[in-house]
């Protein structure tokens, strides 16, 4: 379990399909090629903002969106991650 102190700094893009999801995920090397694609095909309101969600601390998003950002590799792209809300590709900025 992550330590209830600890933050991280998260992008993510969410899409409707694990399809959509993968093809996305092979264009995706840089922050900003995570950016560029939010902006382009993800459903959440974090789009018009590169997919940037801020800083935020354990238990604030879905389970399975935590276990990525709290356990994985900063500065790389993470998923599909499967939630209620569809398919996410996630990459941690920074995590303290």
């Amino acid at each position: 379990m992550p330590n209830p102190e600890q933050r991280a700094r998260v992008y993510h893009l969410l899409v409707e399909s694990e399809t959509l999801c993968q093809q996305l995920k092979a264009q995706i090397h840089t922050l900003e090629d995570l950016d560029r694609l939010a902006r382009e095909h993800s459903l959440c309101p974090s789009a018009r903002v590169g997919g940037d969600i801020g800083i935020f601390g354990p238990g604030k998003m879905a389970a399975a969106f935590d276990e990525v950002v709290f356990n994985q590799e900063i500065g790389q792209i993470h998923g599909p991650v499967k939630t209620a809300y569809g398919y996410h590709l996630i990459w941690i900025a920074r995590r303290r």
